[in-house]
């Protein structure tokens, strides 16, 4: 009964925005496009959560509101590939949590349909300019398929952007050999039943003599991944789980995705070679080993660039520091990586690696107007977040930590007048 108490105040204050009503111009801001130059005094017009222009003579229709961002900043809405907002709450308390299934393959398990719209943690994400995030399923080996998710609305169909990004598979680990044999054969089999179903499906639907077999939804969901349509999400560290996927992945003819952040550097140039993207984890972290620098997981971003490697950012997974998002690739910056490919590693990179780009990554005409108004360097920890808008609903921007930060200044306040 405290649980719920406490977390309904912590909504208290926050409710999400309605759909754009009127045209709006964001005017005299400097426009970080992502994707095209950087235009400064310019103006981002958008309609119906659309954007429809983009420059720095842009005509405005009479009827739009103008919001002046003179001395500021606006960017794209920063994308969070991986993390557990929506399917945790708080982590002791089991009912607030799902985020596995019982079993080591689920591939039929859908991430947007267990997604909480009204977690506490959406807003402060929301607020701090993560206006997208990944809900992945864990457990097992074959967990589900996570959804792209928008950080503000009342029900989760209404905040699902994409859903059936792909197949988050987890590399089992090489610490207890047999264990790790066992795991690989459970891996192998659910994929060559799958083959087995698709081939005796395609044979009824061919209408072939005798051809019979039920429908089952865990190989049917798998399909598209059989297809190549969609890629597998696959989460490995250590060197070894890396070299062992890409190697079964090959096998298999799969499109993979790896997910992780140890020993992804140590890996750069392979992964470089087979042309697989990267989802980079936390890169504020310590070192994994003891003859290690201190900085070696700040690097990785730099050794996955210079090597040429297709990679994004993803943070922190846990649901209370999704907001954290900048401060990852803004330590990335501070160690070597270039400053405009740490602003990508959260915007467009993001956008192309789970396939969403076509609307959402950049500031361009027909994409989603999903932006940020920023007091400045959205890489810079002292910039405020002024505004975001998520497809062109001006969302509210209170959140647990300015309900907290209120509270608490009004204690100070009652405190300091006695």
């Amino acid at each position: 009964m405290v649980f719920f108490f406490n977390y309904a105040n912590s909504l208290a204050g926050h409710t999400p925005a309605p759909p754009q009503a009127e045209p709006i111009a964001i005017t005299g801001g400097t426009i970080h496009t992502v994707t095209q130059s950087v235009i400064e005094q310019g103006t981002v017009l958008f309609k119906d959560g659309i954007i429809i222009a983009v420059g720095a003579q842009v005509d405005i229709p009479d009827n739009a509101l103008i919001i002046d961002a003179t001395g500021k900043h606006i960017y794209p809405g920063m994308i969070h590939g991986r993390s557990t907002v929506g399917l945790m709450e708080v982590a002791r308390i089991g009912v607030s949590t799902d985020l596995e299934e019982i079993g080591l393959i689920n591939p039929n398990i859908r991430a947007q349909s267990a997604f909480h719209p009204a977690s506490a943690h959406l807003p402060v994400a929301a607020v701090h300019g993560v206006t997208t995030v990944v809900p992945t399923p864990r457990g097992g080996l074959i967990a589900g398929m996570p959804a792209a998710m928008m950080t503000d609305g009342w029900t989760w169909e209404e905040m699902t952007i994409r859903e059936g990004l792909g197949l988050a598979i987890y590399w089992p680990s090489h610490r207890n050999k047999n264990e790790y044999e066992e795991r690989v054969k459970q891996l192998q089999d659910a994929f060559d039943n799958a083959r087995r179903y698709k081939k005796a499906r395609n044979a009824l639907e061919a209408g072939q003599a005798g051809a019979h077999h039920p429908f089952d939804i865990r190989w049917e969901a798998m399909l598209p991944v059989l297809r190549q349509e969609i890629p597998v999400f696959i989460t490995v560290n250590d060197l070894k789980q890396i070299k062992a996927a890409i190697a079964w992945t090959e096998k298999e003819d799969l499109k993979p995705i790896l997910v992780g952040g140890r020993d992804i550097g140590l890996a750069a140039n392979l992964i470089a070679a087979k042309g697989i993207p990267v989802m980079l984890s936390g890169v504020i972290s310590g070192p994994s080993r003891q003859w290690e620098g201190y900085d070696e997981g700040y690097k990785t971003p730099l050794y996955l660039y210079e090597a040429g490697v297709d990679f994004c950012i993803a943070g922190d997974a846990g649901a209370a520091s999704a907001y954290r998002l900048s401060h990852h690739a803004a330590a990335a910056v501070a160690f070597g990586l270039p400053e405009k490919q740490g602003l990508k590693a959260i915007t467009i990179n993001a956008a192309q690696i789970l396939g969403i780009d076509d609307m959402l990554g950049s500031i361009e005409v027909g994409k989603d107007a999903t932006l940020i108004i920023s007091s400045g360097n959205l890489l810079e920890i002292k910039s405020e977040t002024v505004q975001v808008f998520i497809r062109g609903r001006k969302i509210d921007m209170t959140d647990k930590h300015l309900h907290l930060y209120e509270h608490y200044l009004e204690k100070h306040r009652q405190s300091s007048a006695h």
